[in-house]
Order: structure tokens, then sequence, then C-alpha cells
């Protein structure tokens, strides 16, 4: 039965993976992402049901589309496949509870805030706001609903002293409703946790690319990722610290 369900599991995140790619490509666009149905991005030939099976068909098809032949781009395979293990490695962390699916959509709103910011250097607020609402349905409502706005307050008003100080913009609208997302999975202090690890993540990344802009929320989304999972051991980290 657990087989079964880890399947299942595995299956219902590749095919939200294959929509999420829908939303990469079409939000920064200005586009829907129910209209039109999906076709080549070279040729423009509506495809088949059989071409969107997901992670297969890109293989079966060896990575080209079955009308002109040219690539298709390995993001498509690889957004299924890492969408459908969040799916799996989140389910393992909470089980079947009723609040799990808006976990899903929360995380995966963030997945593809992170490739969206990776390729356009921009972070749509449709993709943003529905991340930090997933978040907030859980069975504390009111107390992640607190948490999400003490964080993007105090973020908020963050950047305003710095950008008083330095004379020019140090954080944008993005980041604060990202800050409330985070607070609203991770709770206090796991959120400060998660900031601190965000800003180690992007360390190397930030000095390789020198005068290259470097986005910020995929490591946000990575940091929140990571202590959603370890919230257990980051709470005896942090005892550890204080209390010794």
């Amino acid at each position: 039965m657990e087989v079964i369900i880890i399947s299942t599991i595995f299956l219902l995140g590749a095919v939200i993976g294959s929509f999420l790619n829908v939303v990469i490509y079409r939000i920064p666009k200005g586009e829907s992402i129910i209209f039109p149905s999906s076709q080549c991005q070279s040729c423009h030939t509506p495809l088949k049901w059989y071409h969107n099976i997901p992670i297969l068909s890109w293989l079966f098809l060896g990575g080209k589309c079955a009308f002109c032949k040219e690539p298709i781009s390995r993001q498509y395979p690889v957004v299924e496949l890492i969408t459908a293990l969040i799916f799996v490695v989140l389910y393992f962390k909470l089980g079947l509870v009723w609040y799990l699916p808006f976990v899903w959509a929360s995380f995966s709103a963030l997945f593809a805030l992170v490739m969206i910011d990776f390729k356009y250097y921009a972070v749509p607020d449709s993709v943003n706001f529905f991340a930090l609402a997933m978040a907030l349905i859980q069975p504390d409502f009111i107390m992640a609903a607190m948490n999400a706005a003490i964080a993007a307050l105090a973020l908020y008003l963050l950047g305003l002293g710095v950008s008083f100080l330095f004379k020019k913009e140090a954080m944008g609208g993005a980041d604060v409703i990202v800050a409330g997302t985070m607070a609203a999975l991770l709770g206090f202090p796991n959120f400060f946790v998660a900031l601190f690890l965000s800003a180690i993540l992007a360390i190397i990344p930030s000095l390789l690319a020198k005068d290259t802009m470097v986005p910020f929320v995929p490591f946000l989304a990575l940091a929140t990722f990571i202590v959603y999972l370890f919230d257990a051991q980051t709470g005896v980290l942090l005892n550890w610290i204080m209390y010794g």
C-alpha cells in the first residue's frame, strides 16, 4: 500500500510539474496558462496528448519536437522530476494530513518562482501571492497569518531603512511577500534561521557572479524548504546555541 501511495504522489507531482512548466513559460510573458493548448515553441504545432506525458514523453522523443525535430529544453523533464520529488519528500515529512495539498501547492509555487527568477530576474505577483495564500491554509491559520504579517512588515520596514541610508532601493515588494510565505510555513524563530541560511547559500554564487545580478528568491525558497524539512533538528540546534 505504501508503494502505491508513494507512486501515486510521484505521478501527481510530475503532472503538477508539467503544469509548472506552463506557468514558468507563460506567466512572465503575460500569456494565459489555459489557452491555447500546449504547442511546440519552435514550429507552434499543437501537441498531442501523448506528447505531454510528464518526463516520459521527453525521453521517448529524444528531447526533440515530434514535428519539426527542434530540441526541447531539458528544463521540462527536470522541473517535472524535481516537483515529483518535492511531493514525495513532503509526504514523508507530514504524512497524509488534510493540509498536505496546500503545502504541496505553496512549495510548487515557490519552485515556479525560483525558475522564473533565474530565467527572467522577475517574481510575478500572481504566483507569489498564490504561494502565500496556500501557506496560510494549515491547522493554526491565525498563527500562520500573524507570522506572515509580522515577517512581511519587518522586512518591509528594514528595506525602507536600508533604502533611506544608501539612497537606493534595497528590497523589492516581491521579497516581502516571499518573507510572509516563509514565516507562514516555518513560524518563528525558524524564519530567521531560513533567512540566515539563504544568505549563506547565496554567498558563493554572488562572489562568482561579480557584476552580474544574482536572484535571491531561489535561495530564500531553498532555505525555506530545508528548514521546513528539518524543523526539529533546527530547534535542537537553536537550543544548543542559546543554552549550550
